[in-house]
């Protein structure tokens, strides 16, 4: 990189452009929400329901009002419930960048992944805390990242030795900017979700904001430099971005009834903020206008290329409008057998058409065109799976009792989407992971396709990540190099785990049809296998102890990790902006950096390694696969699994006489768990449905013998 590249980067991040917003006064769906008593209440999400342009300066000027009153200076950024960002404001004197850092389960600091890279702008990282705060959060939950902390870690809860990875294991590398589903920021608002600068993000300092019991937005603070997680969570922390992101939501705060501490998960209780409005040191009277903060030279609202024009904040859309890119779906169309409404919603672009209706597959799985889904089959396959929605029992959402809310996607044997929808009030979040769900388990289990396909071959032809270096301090962003070591291969992901397997033909299209679920390839992608021994050896495509963090995963941020560079590259002013697709990309090279080679469009949006998806099979051929996400993963497996039966059998009994073979779950003998893994006694799992999922009855062992 030139010094003259340098000074062009220095500028372009102190630059401001202008903006402006609207709002709409469309009235949206009617909310069941949770008061600060616990209990039921209807939210009209009528104008009323959306952040204002003043709301957002209010939310902004409070925050800050408590870093000035604290002399720290903070970096604050307001987004909508779909993404949009609102407004970014850095104060002066606040660092232009982020440290990402975390520790290895050894103790020591880890090298490689995004761990200690110093030239993050914290714009994006702010960015990031806000749409986490906003995209795990709805009218019955409330998520921080301090939430995200939480359950996303090796072990649930962190610290504690020998139990199972936090329940959304893998998802701070969804929501990622290359994205194809992901929506991209042109001017003011736009239909969302759009997608988040560096994932989703568990650093405290990330809270959901309401309105009258509503899931409006989300604000995110970085005000001390660090981009981290919280690694003991047997104490209380003292940390300023959550501070001055709590003074932020004062009179936008969650109601308390269903913030994540009023939430159990397998039996232990969700943490919520370790800050209270008690904590702070000014109030709601001590807030001045941005322009009186602009005058007093406190700070300014701040461009942020890709996300924000600067210049003035602007109003959020209303969730449930097609103005959010989320709307609710024909009733004609997303039925039950008995052509009873499911109350489902879809995606829509900014002319109110639906962006993923259901369409006929372009493949032709086992070399037979007759074989691939159809658009019926699309259809019905989301139908039921959100029937089974329906009648579930939520795991992360009050009052106890309520439906799980959830979204559903549909891919072929070459990822291509062939249909998505949600149930009402889904967790945004979902969306993304929904599609990289069905995207891995299908991706995973094409062991013996001869069309080019097989994903060992897929995986060899991809450029390798190119980790870079930190850079000594004051940041110069002219001596950016790469690390000659660790220097990881997709190569060797694929011999580690045919070695793993004692299958030299694993993912190679000279396999037998191996059936991955989510499940099975997160087993495969843990720390300690299958998921949290600490004895248990690293999976294959896991970092090994000493290696491995939250921001140095393995195969999954390895994938994405070019894309992700080239993104902040972008945003800096040296690169491009990143295709939609997250793989192939040549990342940091000194010859054409930043260029796509063999591209898979089965991963396009990055992969995902905690459950909820199938693979979908036409007797022992594979054809596509089903991913949920929402409402618990253990209800997500089941919601796929569940759905993809009731799919078969509906179409069965709806199709003549010697047509086709049905669809359905794959034959148990090819699912995964029937591996036999040399050394080891633990297999892999496939699904795990809940023991008592449905509303109002008392049916158990509702997926045995499927």
């Amino acid at each position: 990189m030139t010094r003259g590249l340098v000074i062009w980067l220095v500028l372009l991040l102190t630059a401001c452009g202008g903006g402006s917003g609207g709002s709409s006064a469309i009235k949206s769906e009617q909310q069941s929400v949770s008061t600060t008593d616990g209990n039921s209440a209807s939210a009209n999400c009528s104008p009323d329901c959306f952040l204002s342009a003043s709301d957002v300066e209010r939310v902004i000027g409070q925050a800050v009002a408590e870093a000035a009153a604290r002399n720290v200076n903070a970096t604050i950024a307001v987004v909508d419930r779909v993404g949009n960002v609102l407004g970014v404001y850095q104060m002066k004197g606040s660092a232009p960048f982020v440290t990402i850092t975390s520790t290895s389960e050894l103790g020591g600091p880890v090298i490689g992944g995004l761990e200690s890279l110093n030239f993050i702008p914290a714009t994006l990282a702010a960015v990031s805390k806000a749409m986490t705060g906003a995209y795990l959060s709805t009218t019955g939950n409330a998520f921080t990242t301090r939430t995200a902390s939480q359950i996303v870690q090796e072990n649930f809860n962190p610290g504690e030795r020998d139990v199972p990875s936090g329940p959304l294991f893998g998802v701070q590398f969804s929501q990622l900017p290359c994205s194809d589903f992901s929506t991209r920021f042109t001017s003011g608002l736009g239909p969302g979700p759009h997608r988040a600068p560096i994932g989703l993000s568990a650093d405290p300092g990330g809270i959901p904001l309401y309105l009258d019991g509503a899931a409006v937005g989300g604000v995110g603070v970085i005000a001390d430099g660090v981009y981290g997680l919280d690694k003991n969570i047997s104490d209380f922390d003292h940390d300023l971005d959550e501070i001055i992101a709590t003074a932020a939501t004062v009179g936008y705060a969650a109601p308390l009834g269903i913030r994540a501490d009023q939430i159990t998960i397998v039996g232990k209780t969700a943490r919520f903020s370790d800050s209270f409005v008690e904590d702070l040191i000014t109030t709601p009277s001590d807030t001045r206008s941005l322009d009186g903060l602009e005058v007093a030279g406190v700070g300014g609202l701040i461009a942020v290329p890709g996300y924000y024009s600067g210049g003035s904040t602007l109003a959020g859309t209303i969730f449930g409008n097609p103005a959010s890119g989320i709307r609710q779906a024909d009733p004609n169309i997303f039925a039950d057998a008995s052509g009873e409404p499911l109350d489902a919603f879809i995606f829509v672009d900014e002319t109110d058409t639906n962006r993923f209706p259901a369409i006929d597959a372009g493949d032709a799985p086992g070399g037979d065109v007759e074989n691939r889904l159809t658009r019926a089959d699309v259809q019905t396959i989301i139908n039921e799976a959100i029937g089974v929605a329906n009648q579930s029992r939520a795991q992360i959402r009050v009052p106890v009792g309520s439906q799980a809310r959830v979204t559903v996607s549909v891919v072929d044997t070459h990822g291509t989407i062939l249909g998505m929808a949600r149930t009402r009030d889904g967790p945004v979040f979902g969306a993304d992971v929904s599609l990289q769900k069905a995207r891995t388990a299908t991706f995973f289990s094409g062991t013996g396709r001869k069309d080019g396909q097989a994903p060992a071959d897929l995986l060899r032809s991809l450029p390798a990540p190119l980790y870079m270096a930190p850079l000594d301090e004051p940041v110069d962003l002219g001596q950016l190099t790469t690390l000659d070591n660790p220097a990881p291969s997709f190569p060797r992901y694929v011999t580690a785990l045919q070695f793993f397997l004692g299958n030299p033909d694993a993912l190679e299209s000279s396999g037998s049809v191996v059936a991955f679920a989510d499940r099975s390839g997160g087993n495969l992608s843990r720390p300690h296998y299958p998921d949290g021994p600490a004895n248990g050896p690293p999976g294959p495509l896991s970092k090994p102890q000493g290696q491995w963090s939250i921001f140095s995963n393995g195969l999954q941020l390895d994938l994405a990790y070019n894309a992700i560079i080239n993104h902040v590259a972008f945003v800096l002013g040296a690169a491009p902006e990143v295709p939609q697709n997250c793989t192939g990309n040549k990342g940091f090279s000194e010859s054409s950096p930043f260029t796509a080679a063999n591209a898979i469009g089965n991963l396009a949006n990055g992969i995902q390694i905690f459950p909820g998806s199938v693979p979908i099979f036409r007797g022992n051929i594979l054809i596509g696969g089903v991913g949920v996400s929402g409402d618990g993963v253990d209800q997500d497996d089941m919601i796929s699994f569940l759905g993809v039966h009731r799919a078969g059998v509906r179409l069965g009994s709806e199709a003549p006489q010697g047509s086709r073979v049905a669809l359905g779950n794959a034959p148990p003998e090819l699912r995964a768990d029937r591996l036999v893994i040399p050394g080891q006694s633990s297999r892999l799992r496939y699904v795990n449905c809940p023991q008592l999922p449905f509303i109002g009855s008392d049916e158990t062992e509702v997926c045995d013998g499927l």
